[in-house]
């Protein structure tokens, strides 16, 4: 067993890898003492130790240091063992279990939703929302959950031209501007939500999975038959649902440490 006093270092060696993970350029050390408000003789020692494990590399002709070797590996062995999958299956099972609705787990790829889970009830419906499915972000429920948390200047990137706004049922939004109303109101909500979208007569909700620095990484949404008769009932019981959808997001943000 390590010592009690071992514990504090530790976390400030975390603090510092994901100081540097986070930056698009590798760092001085007065930079990272600075930023994580630490003497500069702890981050001179943290960074040494970090170094000669590997997870740090220092790069001594611009006296700066970024990510190493093992800082690589950890990240690779992560993706191998896909536990965001993992752990959100139990979840999408419970859920599709208490209210019968097809669930679903999908991550941004690129301005693409991509799915990597689908939990069915009983009787399932036919849907296009396949595992292994890409769809345009900007129409599912599910997409737009993600996209409604990212720095605008993302989106941006993602969606540049008018012809990045494919459509496949004729419905959603068509340029940058409609977009980016559409995402300010879902983001207030906490949850985004489209009808027919995707497929004619369905709908669905979705909220999105944030990790520990408060980034979304994932949405999950369920889909289901909808078509508005115009009685006053349209769209009634989506908030009821939305709030199932955002108790199993929160579950799995804070399996992921979020």
């Amino acid at each position: 067993m390590g010592r009690s006093s071992d514990v504090p270092a530790l976390r400030r060696g975390l603090a510092l890898l994901r100081l540097l993970a986070a930056k698009a350029e590798p760092m001085t050390a007065s930079a990272v003492a600075r930023e994580l408000q630490l003497p500069r003789s702890t981050t001179y020692h943290l960074l040494s130790e970090l170094v000669a494990a590997g997870f740090v590399t220092h790069l001594p002709e611009q006296r700066r240091y970024g990510l190493g070797v093992a800082a690589f590996e950890v990240g690779s062995a992560y993706l191998r063992h896909n536990p965001l999958e993992e752990l959100a299956r139990p979840l999408l099972r419970a859920l599709t279990e208490r209210i019968g609705l097809t669930a679903h787990l999908g991550v941004l790829h690129g301005a693409e939703t991509l799915y990597l889970l689908r939990e069915q009830p009983r009787w399932p419906l036919g849907l296009v929302t396949e595992v292994g499915v890409r769809l345009p972000a900007h129409l599912p429920a599910s997409g737009r959950a993600i996209l409604a948390h990212l720095p605008a200047a993302q989106v941006r990137a993602l969606f540049p031209h008018a012809r990045s706004f494919v459509l496949r049922t004729g419905r959603g939004p068509t340029d940058l501007p409609r977009l980016r109303r559409l995402l300010s109101e879902e983001r207030r909500r906490g949850w985004a939500g489209e009808d027919g979208y995707v497929t004619p007569g369905f709908a669905s909700v979705a909220a999105p999975v944030v990790n520990p620095d408060g980034r979304p990484i994932a949405a999950i949404s369920v889909t289901f038959r909808h078509e508005c008769d115009g009685d006053g009932e349209c769209g009634r019981r989506w908030p009821e649902l939305a709030a199932e959808v955002r108790a199993s997001a929160a579950e799995l943000t804070a399996r992921v440490g979020g």
